[in-house]
């Protein structure tokens, strides 16, 4: 497996302790979460239905305010792993640095990847991806200059896994337009990441392309009944983006006392540069906090959010130190 934030058998490993004692807060996952009630017994017993997954499509589309085509697939990671066989092979160009699966899972299914630092050099690619907002760093992209690549590309890929607390730069409005594919991401906003959720917005050919391909029960029906309660939970959405705005100041004023700096994030993660981003993360780690650092950049340490009071304690004790 290539390096991901929530390994926390490896931060077990180096420093002890058991899974209990550690806050993990090296990925962007939501750790205050939809509150999941419990699932009817046929959610468990009976495969998904036709009606039941469409509930689920129509859910996320009201969600993402679209009339989009649409499917649900097993998190936004499965839609990656189909994407090298949504079109022909040809020239993949993935603005970087970003999220690590894209380039090793076209290279992998004999793709022509190369990653590069500005949308204008995505121009003339067969699949072009853009994660937006993007991780590691949360730089954003304008609407405009997105969609203005489309008739430059063959196929534009936008990943919008960490658009919902920011819904302003999501094209999930434009998607259903020819070339344009969108994926989002349900487990980070939401929380549950376990559940394995997410969508693929497109145009009605490409979704069949996916649905194909992704086979006829896509999803659980456990993440078909949880999804289609928390999508439709507008109180909910609204209450968790403002919490998540405030909570990432409060983790940006935090860390100054460190001396470290604002490279970037989103209202699920923050991204600093600490300077020497292993002594950071090991500082942390002595107190159980574990976070993410990258090697291509030696200085950026990611954190996420802490879920409660006795978190947030804890994060500012061992900062203090």
């Amino acid at each position: 497996m290539r390096e991901h934030g929530g390994n926390l058998d490896v931060a077990r490993q180096r420093f002890g302790g058991c899974a209990e004692d550690w806050i993990d807060l090296s990925t962007g996952i939501n750790r205050v979460p939809y509150p999941v009630r419990d699932v009817e017994p046929n959610g468990w017993n009976a495969l998904p239905s036709r009606s039941d997954i469409e509930a689920l499509h129509d859910a996320a589309r009201h969600a993402y305010a679209t009339t989009a085509p649409i499917i649900a697939l097993a998190g936004a990671q499965a839609a990656i792993q189909l994407l090298p066989h949504l079109v022909a092979r040809g020239r993949a160009r993935i603005l970087a640095p970003t999220y690590n699966e894209y380039a090793a899972v076209l290279s992998a299914a004999s793709w022509h990847v190369s990653e590069v630092s500005d949308l204008a050099a995505l121009a003339g690619a067969d699949l072009a991806v853009v994660v937006n907002p993007n991780n590691p760093d949360g730089r954003q992209h304008d609407r405009g200059e997105l969609l203005g690549l489309l008739p430059r590309v063959r196929r534009l890929v936008v990943d919008e896994s960490f658009a919902d607390a920011v819904p302003g730069v999501s094209l999930a409005r434009e998607a259903g337009r020819s070339g344009l594919v969108i994926l989002r991401s349900f487990g980070k906003f939401y929380g549950l990441a376990g559940l394995r959720l997410g969508f693929a917005l497109g145009s009605e050919g490409d979704i069949a392309a996916l649905a194909a391909m992704a086979g006829p029960w896509p999803v659980s029906g456990p993440a078909i009944a949880i999804g289609r309660r928390a999508l439709r939970d507008d109180e909910w959405t609204r209450a968790t983006a403002a919490r998540l705005v405030r909570d990432a100041a409060l983790l940006d004023a935090a860390v100054r006392s460190r001396g470290w700096t604002l490279v970037g994030g989103t209202p699920l993660f923050r991204l600093y540069d600490t300077g020497d981003a292993p002594t950071a993360q090991e500082m942390l780690a002595r107190g159980r906090i574990w976070s993410r650092v990258f090697g291509q950049q030696p200085g950026w340490l990611r954190l996420g959010l802490p879920s409660d009071e006795r978190e947030w304690s804890r994060l500012a004790a061992v900062l203090a130190r």
